[in-house]
């Protein structure tokens, strides 16, 4: 009787990556209470993509052409975090990253509590990516406050469980992924991955800066 050994050959997959900006107290101390400063209509969103909430504010999209040093340091860290995620992907070199114009929309939220983010994607983007500012403080019994949540791009993956697939290991597991970001962490995915964001139950305020990327020759 033959032994099967199957040989695993793990396919679409989605890359996720993980960063964090060291010794970030300060920036962040900066950014916050710029951004708070800056929460007025001057620097709204005038045109959301979805049904503004009074718990949440949506900057303009041009945040990383403001000069102040504290946004440039984040411009910085953020889009070479993203340009470094880029090489370890594809076959590009930061060589060959470097002759493609690298085009931005950046901006921050404030979310109070109850506030969250729909469902969505960006599909007018390649690369997508998430900065914690400030976390916000957590809530005893609010587990999922203010998640961070990516879905599993599979769509039916998960129509029918039963015990031989429902504890598939992390990189085939059918379910979101969720994250609760921490100050100075940046997770960058794939624009097309539809995420949201849980309704935030902290007290004080959370604070993220998002981008989306996109290259041209």
């Amino acid at each position: 009787m033959v032994n099967p050994s199957p040989r695993l050959h793990p396919c679409f997959g989605v890359p996720i990556a993980e960063l964090h900006l060291t010794d970030c107290e300060t920036v962040n101390a900066e950014l916050a209470a710029l951004f708070v400063a800056r929460e007025t209509d001057e620097y709204r969103n005038p045109m959301p993509s979805h049904r503004p909430q009074a718990e949440l504010f949506e900057s303009r999209f041009n945040l990383f052409r403001w000069p102040e040093p504290c946004v440039q340091r984040l411009r910085a860290f953020m889009l070479e975090g993203i340009a470094q995620t880029v090489t370890q992907v594809t076959d590009l070199t930061l060589q060959d990253l470097g002759r493609l114009k690298f085009h931005n929309h950046t901006w921050f939220h404030i979310t109070r509590a109850a506030g969250s983010f729909v469902t969505h994607n960006h599909p007018m983007a390649s690369w997508s990516a998430v900065y914690c500012v400030r976390a916000g403080q957590a809530v005893p019994g609010q587990p999922d406050s203010g998640v961070l949540r990516l879905a599993d791009p599979r769509c039916g993956a998960n129509a029918y469980l039963d015990p031989a697939n429902q504890r598939l290991k992390p990189a085939y597991a059918l379910r979101p992924l969720e994250l609760r970001l921490v100050a100075g962490q940046m997770v960058v995915f794939p624009s097309y991955l539809f995420h949201e964001v849980s309704p935030f139950f902290g007290a004080d305020t959370r604070i993220t800066v998002a981008t989306n990327c996109w290259f041209a020759r």
